[in-house]
């Protein structure tokens, strides 16, 4: 019956929000559709505590640095960036462009200053990140990204995208890992909910360097062993790693190989 209602509830909001923000976009500036985008994530936040029953701690904000940084969250559900844009001020986001295709939506991530990029990647896709970040940063926003690009089941990872690299080492932005065990209870986009409490926690900022590798894996490390710890934490289960698997767009090109060959 919670999921039932959270649904009911969820759809009607973001309507509601979606079209309060398209008639703000006409409006100059994006301040006005920003703070009803702010208002629709605490409403979110709300549901989910109230109808979901998922009572969600935010962690470590006292880490975050004062100025322009880049989050790099673990993606376990719709739900993280509700949390994330609800506890962070003045943030912007890096999305797949399959968002700017939805009705009304495109002209909301436009005006709103989100980063859209191209879920097939490349270095169009790459272009495109360093052009549309480089205007947030002019504009001293902090950026969150998920560097896995997917939604990703609690437990399991996929592999981590160098796109935060980038940003990060042109920009000269520490970079702030953050691990979660929501997933636990909102999964993906899934519609069953599981009521408890969730953890979603900003760890220790990080520097890039000069090794996209060495970076790349010390990101992964800290946002994956983290997310594990928590995920145990909730369960009572003995900490495990979590396991790579490979992104939908990978399995279908290793299938088409299979095949192939």
């Amino acid at each position: 019956m919670r999921s039932i209602l959270f649904a009911a509830y969820y759809w009607t909001a973001t309507v509601f929000y979606a079209l309060s923000a398209l008639l703000l976009s006409i409006l100059p500036g994006r301040r006005p559709m920003a703070g009803a985008i702010k208002l629709y994530t605490h409403r979110m936040m709300w549901g989910m505590r109230a109808i979901a029953g998922i009572d969600i701690e935010v962690k470590g904000k006292e880490r975050l640095p004062k100025g322009a940084f880049i989050i790099a969250a673990k993606h376990h559900s719709w739900g993280d960036g509700f949390v994330l844009y609800s506890s962070v001020p003045n943030l912007t986001f890096v999305t797949g462009d399959h968002l700017e295709k939805m009705p009304l939506i495109g002209g909301i991530l436009r005006k709103l200053g989100a980063i859209v990029v191209d879920n097939c990647g490349g270095p169009e896709a790459r272009k495109a990140l360093a052009t549309s970040a480089a205007e947030a940063h002019r504009e001293g926003r902090r950026i969150l990204i998920f560097p896995e690009g997917n939604l990703a089941k609690p437990g399991e990872h996929f592999r981590y995208r160098s796109g935060v690299y980038f940003m990060a080492r042109d920009f000269g932005l520490p970079v702030v890992p953050v691990a979660t065990n929501l997933g636990l209870f909102w999964q993906q986009q899934d519609f069953q909910k599981t009521p408890g409490k969730a953890t979603v926690e900003f760890l220790d900022p990080i520097e890039v360097g000069d090794d996209k590798n060495a970076f790349l894996t010390r990101l992964r490390d800290v946002v994956e062993t983290r997310s594990q710890e928590l995920i145990a934490e909730a369960t009572g289960n003995p900490v495990e790693p979590s396991v790579l698997v490979p992104t939908p767009d990978e399995l279908r090109k290793m299938q088409s190989e299979a095949v192939a060959a």
